[in-house]
């Protein structure tokens, strides 16, 4: 097995009596797309100031494509490329003229420079928009000329933090394609990131940062696995049979006014929903729709950090009931290490 790109052990930064990051360890493989999730204040901008070289860790190593950030920071620099949050582009040039300027500023032959310019573009879908400035460009185009920009040098590490942040949906799916054709072209992509729609379908593996220490890695199947049991969602025609719904003698975990649903929690999916049927029926409740919906990133991160994301991307996904019983997650390879609470 190879080495791999990414590999950090023991890793520890404290401000003052405020430890950051507390004993983490990482290891991403290359051309994987590996996500750190985590909620405001859980370590993930310092990780990424230690990675990049920004910061010096307190304690524990840190190598990028076998350099490590402190002894040879100058090396690993070299290897990566760092996109933050908003874009960083010269918007008084054109998106040709500042991916020129970099290409320049990153020592590129005068000879190369115009060539990797052109082929940027034509890879970004840029080449129409090449010479106006950016200022005219929406925030998909600008965020696609500041991931270019982060290509000129040709990295073998890509960090992304919160890339999507300000974009319009269309925007972020073009985005994460662009981000999958760069993993399969054997860069490296370490993404921050709160959206966990965004990790759930982007991230080969995901980790969940809490406190300045991993608390969960693995997939985002075998994450969900972590999360016991599934939920019935029962739809409804009116407000009035959604106050009904939370008489019918079931556990109810969650009612959605605007929606007109109720949620409740399961492990027997197909006998809860004929036991809802039935009632409903028994008592003229007029259900518009019964779906079993299995747990989600979001009821992940709620059970591993005690709270849920700021910022969910899409809405939870839910698998309409068959006349067959759903089969129960299976054991999970994913790895704990605070453990769920």
């Amino acid at each position: 097995m190879s080495d791999p790109m990414i590999d950090v052990r023991g890793l520890t930064r404290s401000y003052g009596d405020h430890a950051v990051l507390r004993g983490v360890d990482l290891s991403v493989r290359r051309g994987e797309i590996f996500a750190l999730l985590g909620p405001n204040g859980a370590g993930k901008t310092t990780a990424v100031n230690v990675l990049t070289t920004l910061v010096r860790p307190d304690a524990g190593t840190v190598t990028i494509a076998g350099h490590d950030v402190v002894r040879q920071a100058a090396r690993v620099r070299e290897v990566i490329a760092l996109t933050g949050q908003y874009a960083s582009v010269d918007e008084f040039q054109t998106g040709e003229e500042n991916l020129a300027m970099m290409a320049t500023l990153a020592h590129l032959p005068r000879s190369t420079v115009k060539a990797r310019t052109a082929a940027l573009l034509d890879r970004f879908d840029l080449t129409d928009a090449a010479r106006r400035r950016v200022e005219t460009y929406s925030g998909g185009m600008r965020r696609r000329v500041d991931l270019a920009i982060s290509l000129v040098a040709n990295p073998q590490v890509l960090i992304l933090d919160e890339p999507t942040t300000g974009l319009d949906p269309q925007s972020r799916s073009e985005l994460w394609d662009v981000v999958r054709e760069l993993a399969a072209d054997g860069i490296t992509v370490l993404l921050t990131t709160q959206y966990l729609e965004e990790a759930d379908r982007l991230a080969d593996t995901i980790a969940v940062l809490d406190g300045g220490r991993v608390v969960a890695r693995g997939t985002a199947s075998e994450l969900k696995a972590l999360v016991p049991g599934q939920h019935v969602r029962v739809d409804v025609e009116d407000s009035h049979a959604l106050a009904s719904v939370q008489k019918i003698g079931l556990e109810i975990s969650g009612i959605d006014e605007k929606d007109l649903a109720a949620t409740i929690p399961t492990t027997e999916p197909l006998r809860t929903v004929r036991d809802v049927l039935a009632r409903a029926d028994e008592q003229g409740i007029p259900v518009t729709g019964v779906s079993v919906v299995k747990p989600s990133l979001d009821d992940v991160f709620l059970a591993l950090t005690g709270s849920r994301t700021a910022r969910t991307a899409g809405p939870r996904r839910s698998t309409p009931t068959t006349p067959s019983a759903p089969t129960q997650p299976a054991a999970s390879p994913a790895t704990t290490k605070a453990g769920l609470r």
